[in-house]
């Protein structure tokens, strides 16, 4: 779903500035992943 909201294709023409953009997306989708992961502490 995240994909969806970033958009499906590649903005840029050069394939080095669409290595970057793709680099950069997989950042965004790591970081919402992050965000949303709970952190677990043990009780005892």
């Amino acid at each position: 779903n995240c994909v969806k909201l970033l958009g499906q294709r590649l903005m840029s023409r050069d394939f080095d500035r669409q290595v970057a953009e793709v680099q950069i997306r997989a950042a965004v989708l790591n970081r919402f992943t992050a965000l949303g992961i709970p952190l677990t502490v043990a009780m005892g």
